[in-house]
């Protein structure tokens, strides 16, 4: 810490407890950040952004209760001034661009440091945007890659059927043209847990035992 700027800030959430422990310990060594909680699931690290209202949040992406993408997106809505750093194992192009389309200010793995991570957590409350060289590389890759046709989908039908709601029938109108999960979970700005959850609710609302099935009842109820 220089001079005599307050430490900065922040709460670690991560649903690996020795991965939570392990940086609450070695971030907490560092003389200018303050780990002041850490959270287990998405829900408990909005809880205790709202109770104490940190600098920034270390966010893991697959968490129960409440994942890393929709936790993001009401903490951006919510606590927009608290910088959101993702620290994950993922760095696919749809968690990628999932996460910072949902908010987030920064996107580490977790074989980055504890300077690295320290570095990034500094610069995001800044208002830097921090990217590890495996991420760099991946919206590169993701944004020269020749991009197919997107699908044009009629809009859905005010009445849906057996109970879906608008989220699912238009997952459902997705996947009946075709879109695999990662990209529905691309456009949507969805993690592909979150993309699969909908997606079993989808097959038990409309009795499909596969996807193929779930695909032509899209097409026999006009949703694709």
């Amino acid at each position: 810490m220089t001079g005599t700027s307050p430490p900065l800030r922040i709460v670690v959430a991560d649903d690996q407890a020795s991965v939570r422990e392990g940086l609450v310990l070695l971030l907490g060594l560092l003389p200018d950040i303050e780990v002041i909680g850490s959270a287990a699931n998405g829900r408990e690290a909005i809880d205790l952004v709202a109770q104490h209202r940190p600098d920034a949040i270390l966010l893991d992406l697959h968490m129960p209760v409440l994942d890393g993408i929709e936790a993001t997106k009401l903490l951006t809505e919510q606590h927009p001034e608290v910088a959101i750093v993702v620290l994950t194992t993922y760095a696919d192009d749809a968690s990628v661009l999932a996460a910072l389309g949902a908010g987030a200010r920064s996107y580490l793995t977790k074989d980055a440091d504890r300077v690295d991570i320290a570095n990034a957590l500094r610069g995001a409350a800044g208002g830097l945007s921090v990217l590890d060289p495996a991420i760099q590389a991946t919206l590169v890759a993701a944004a020269t890659r020749s991009p197919a046709a997107t699908p044009q989908r009629s809009a859905l039908p005010e009445q849906l059927p057996d109970g879906l709601t608008r989220r699912e029938a238009e997952i459902l109108s997705m996947m009946g043209h075709g879109m695999s999960n990662p990209d529905i979970a691309a456009e949507l700005y969805l993690s592909t847990h979150t993309v699969k959850s909908h997606i079993n609710r989808i097959f038990t609302k409309t009795g499909s035992p596969n996807r193929a099935s779930a695909m032509r009842y899209a097409h026999e109820h006009h949703l694709a």
